[in-house]
């Protein structure tokens, strides 16, 4: 066992215990370097994790309140909830309890909210309207039975009362904060919303799935539809179905929690596609193991997919509060818009349309990298859009259109 280096070789006139003495030194400096180096490390990553998390933003107008009143006191608000806002409108709570419910009114309109868990990004709406195109919609001349029971959303019509626009409604299903790292940072809060108009073909498909003969899920039932929408393959085979074309609208609505780029959401949105792709081929090659055999995501067309889909990101900002919405149609094309940050205006920013990808390849991995498989983009908003399915799975089928509208 080696000694402790202070301690004196026991005769200093033998060449070798001098040596065994330098060694002990040698070796004890050096663990003295290493945990040194490790401490040093573990400080700069923490460091970093700290300055990342900081909100500039809040600080600077913490600041402001601080100092506002010319007293160098602090100003306390009245109240937090009474001064937040959403979209420019002020928001309130009414009620309290299971019936509480919260509400941003302003301008002669009033949007029903829901709360996100964060403080950077309180609140989602509950229903959201995205552009639509009668003459593309598959569904009013090929309906998916048992899976889509809507029909074209014609402007100003009786299933689409008011809507002069032309817009389609959506209600949220579920969300969840995207955080990164060890250390848990959060990226983004992300919300999956479907077309109210779909929501009762979503019911059917997910109560089928577990009881072909009834039409709403008990809550034995209701533990089986969880599970089987948390299970890896399982989620996988429900989704897929789901995502078939023609099908359901659906969309991702992305609100980032600091201030961030297009780039950096498209890198992540690619390295999900990424994955799958390469788990197809393994997948590919074990079922299959033929020369020469290709998935169906490497082929050049798909290539070009990917390529189309990473231009629409090129050069674009997406500060906190900002929103980026991936919408998925009936035929699996992917329409990606961007709502700018409505304070920065004073006013509601309108929808920026980035663009389209028409292959269905493209929305189907993205949304797959969310809702299936073993490891998910974000699993807190997979386990609250799995909540939200097994919550429309347990009323009858066609009720929660009749809520929401």
């Amino acid at each position: 066992m080696l000694r402790h280096p202070t301690q004196p070789a026991r005769n200093p006139l033998d060449a070798r215990a001098v040596l065994v003495a330098q060694e002990e030194k040698r070796q004890y400096h050096l663990r003295r370097m290493r945990f040194a180096g490790i401490g040093m490390l573990l400080s700069i990553v923490g460091l970093a994790g700290v300055l990342y998390n900081l909100d500039l933003d809040d600080m600077d107008q913490s600041s402001k309140k601080s100092n506002g009143n010319g007293s160098g006191k602090i100003q306390l608000d009245a109240s937090g909830e009474a001064n937040q806002q959403f979209q420019g409108k002020e928001v309130h709570v009414i009620g309290a309890g299971t019936d509480k419910r919260i509400v941003a009114q302003g301008g002669g309109q009033e949007i029903e909210l829901v709360e996100t868990g964060t403080s950077s990004v309180p609140h989602f709406p509950r229903t959201i309207y995205l552009p639509t195109s009668a003459d593309s919609d598959s569904n009013a001349a090929a309906p998916v039975p048992g899976l889509v029971t809507a029909t074209g959303a014609l402007p100003n019509t009786d299933v689409n009362p008011g809507n002069l626009t032309n817009q389609e409604e959506y209600t949220l299903v579920g969300l969840g904060i995207r955080t990164v790292s060890f250390l848990s940072i959060q990226v983004y809060v992300v919300g999956m919303y479907v077309r109210t108009q779909d929501i009762s073909g979503l019911q059917a498909h997910l109560i089928h799935r577990i009881n072909p003969t009834a039409s709403t899920l008990v809550p034995s039932e209701k533990d089986g539809l969880q599970n089987a929408l948390l299970d890896p393959h399982t989620s996988d085979e429900i989704w897929k179905e789901l995502l078939q074309v023609p099908g359901m609208k659906s969309t991702f609505r992305v609100a980032p929690t600091r201030n961030t780029d297009f780039a950096h959401l498209r890198d992540g949105w690619i390295t999900g596609i990424n994955k799958r792709t390469a788990a197809a081929k393994q997948e590919l090659q074990k079922s299959a193991p033929t020369p020469g055999a290709i998935s169906e995501y490497e082929s050049e067309e798909f290539g070009l997919s990917t390529k189309s889909f990473m231009t629409l990101f090129a050069g674009g900002k997406a500060p906190k509060g900002s929103v980026m919405l991936l919408a998925r149609d009936a035929q699996g094309a992917l329409n990606v818009y961007f709502q700018a940050k409505p304070e920065a205006s004073g006013k509601d920013s309108d929808l920026q349309h980035l663009g389209t990808v028409a292959d269905e390849r493209i929305g189907k991995l993205i949304w797959l990298n969310y809702l299936a498989g073993d490891k998910v983009s974000s699993e807190a908003a997979r386990k609250g859009i799995v909540d939200g399915c097994v919550a429309f799975a347990s009323r009858p089928v066609g009720s929660v259109e009749t809520m929401v509208t």
